[in-house]
């Protein structure tokens, strides 16, 4: 067999895989639209895929995983430093030695019956100076497809790496070998949940899944690489790997700002990053809607990709009034896994914002709908091109990357946290980012209703290492940037009065924040100095007919006696989980809070 590649490291482990996993073929992938058509052809073969109305829904199609795999396992999944205390209090840590053991019994023979699928990525423009090459292996044409749409992958990558360049190894499988004539015969393939683990190897930049077909399980360039590997190469190297969004803001005058923001899920993430303005004059567009990779330019600013070429998007609650741009994107060449199949041969979900039309709609089960349970999974998923976006920035694929002027951080918080408010300064940003959390429901099992769940940075399952480094990593870019560093602020969109009533309507009224950024940013603000930071004036902030002035004034209030509260929390049952690693900076940043809201 003919290999496109002379680089030896690369050839050498796919040989050492392909001994040990003994599939009945090795195809290397050259990224073609003939190979993504060979894939899906595969799986529709195999009753795996379901072709969608072309007509409605052109060139797409449904996928229905088995109900035990339908999201990331964050309990199977690993981070095998050498070290446990490297790992830190947030991560599932196992021994990199024990671990390979017990995965290399379940990789022996486990692609029988299968095609080896050699997988060349670029996360990131392939050759800009930010980006990182990967080489998944994998048994999965679902992985292949999904691969094509959210990496770029390839010859082109090959080209790039050349005979001795680095990648990082991503290693998959379903784990459900095919004996002799067997076939997967519309069932999709994965192993029991005893049986999964996503584990990254952090010394050795080295990723190793089994047992899962599903998202960031088996798309090892999204979570695994792009964010826990990332963020151990990132700290290693002097630059940010974050669980952040990327859009660029335009003001009426043609003035361009750049902006990240980083919030937990279920919090308006990929609806911020393709954001309709309401004010008239202001244009947002998207650079990147999940992951920001972030390095220093010759001028000393903070320059950022996003290291992904497609959206893996959730599709319950996605509809044309919280995000339009999403809805457009998704009307061809996308693949959906999870969610209904309607009678006409389309798809839909919870929240699309209309009813599914006359005849049986079939569940992500494969069922006739019952209207008991959801139609779609809420973990359902659409994974179509970012170039299909209407609102795409054209340097979405800049090389060089897009100067950062702002960082926002943000959670679901119905009290306590006002509206907006800009960090005091580095060291508080990263205060602001480390307390990052949101209100737990009582659909939550596991913690009281009412509990502040914190995800600081928004990272806490990406996080590839201990997380008190990872705050000191943060500061240490602080000391080394100096006056070129983005500002940083806090937004909640969600505040709510005692009796249930939104404050804030969200959505495309969210820009109103979005301008006041941007003239901080500029130095036109309007502003206020309070105990908890910077903030805007009630009178100048630009109100919405929607809000009234007593609502805003509520907004931006401070809440001395929450921040009380906010405060003992922290100090009580978050930063004591960091030990000795918590930077004594950031417990400055709270003393000094405390202090400022006791006067």
């Amino acid at each position: 067999m003919t290999t496109p590649t002379a680089n030896q490291k690369l050839l050498n482990w796919v040989d050492e895989v392909a001994r040990l996993v003994k599939p009945a073929h090795v195809e290397w992938c050259d990224g073609s639209a003939a190979e993504y058509d060979r894939m899906v052809e595969t799986m529709l073969k195999d009753g795996l895929a379901t072709p969608l109305n072309h007509a409605k829904r052109p060139n797409s199609f449904l996928f229905r995983s088995d109900p035990s795999d339908v999201a990331r396992v964050e309990n199977r999944t690993y981070i095998a430093s050498k070290s446990q205390d490297d790992a830190g209090p947030t991560n599932n840590w196992m021994d990199p030695d024990q671990l390979k053991l017990e995965m290399r019994a379940l990789y022996d023979g486990c692609m029988a019956g299968r095609t080896l699928y050699v997988i060349p990525f670029s996360m990131g423009p392939v050759g800009s100076p930010i980006a990182k090459i990967g080489v998944e292996i994998s048994d999965s044409p679902y992985v292949v497809a999904n691969m094509h749409v959210m990496t770029r992958v390839g010859t082109r990558v090959l080209d790039v790496l050349g005979d001795k360049g680095e990648f990082v190894p991503c290693l998959h499988s379903v784990g459900k070998p095919l004996a002799p004539g067997e076939s997967d015969n519309g069932q999709w393939p994965s192993a029991p949940l005893a049986h999964k683990y996503i584990s990254h190897f952090p010394e050795e930049r080295l990723i190793w899944s089994y047992g899962s077909g599903y998202g960031g399980n088996a798309l090892l360039g999204k979570k695994c690489l792009a964010l826990r590997i990332a963020s151990v190469q990132a700290r290693d190297e002097g630059w940010l790997a974050e669980h952040m969004l990327i859009l660029k803001l335009t003001s009426p005058k043609g003035v361009v700002k750049f902006v990240c923001a980083a919030f937990p899920s279920a919090c308006g993430k990929t609806n911020l990053a393709m954001l309709v303005p309401t004010i008239p004059g202001w244009k947002v567009e998207t650079v990147g809607d999940d992951i920001a990779w972030m390095k220093f330019g010759a001028d000393g600013q903070l320059y950022a990709i996003n290291p992904e070429y497609g959206f893996f998007g959730v599709a319950p609650g996605t509809s044309k009034l919280s995000n339009p741009n999403a809805m457009a994107a998704c009307e061809t060449n996308t693949l959906f896994t999870n969610v209904a199949l309607t009678s006409d041969g389309d798809v839909w979900w919870e929240g699309i914002g209309f009813d599914p039309p006359a005849g049986d709609v079939i569940d992500w089960k494969g069922k006739v709908w019952d209207k008991k349970e959801p139609a779609a999974h809420p973990n359902s998923r659409f994974t179509t091109p970012a170039s299909q976006c209407p609102a795409i920035a054209d340097e979405w694929q800049d090389p060089a990357g897009v100067p950062i002027s702002a960082i926002l951080f943000g959670g679901r918080r119905p009290s306590t946290i006002p509206l907006v408010h800009q960090a005091r300064s580095w060291n508080h940003g990263v205060f602001l980012g480390s307390i990052v959390g949101s209100e737990v429901t009582a659909a939550a099992l596991d913690l009281k209703a009412g509990t502040v769940r914190r995800d600081p940075f928004a990272m806490l399952p990406f996080c590839g290492y201990h997380m008190g480094d990872y705050f000191k990593h943060w500061i240490k870019i602080g000391e080394k940037a100096g006056a070129q560093l983005p500002k940083i602020f806090f937004v909640n969109w969600f505040r709510k009065t005692a009796d249930g009533r939104w404050l804030w309507p969200g959505y495309g009224e969210n820009s109103r924040v979005l301008k006041w950024i941007f003239e901080q940013c500029e130095g036109t603000g309007k502003f206020v100095e309070t105990d908890i930071g910077i903030m805007p004036s009630v009178d100048d902030f630009d109100r919405p007919d929607s809000v009234s002035k007593e609502d805003l004034a509520e907004l931006l209030k401070v809440d001395h006696e929450g921040w009380v509260k906010e405060i003992a929390d922290v100090r009580a049952e978050h930063y004591p989980k960091f030990g000795d690693k918590m930077p004594k900076e950031l417990w400055a940043e709270l003393e000094g809070l405390e202090k400022r809201l006791a006067k």
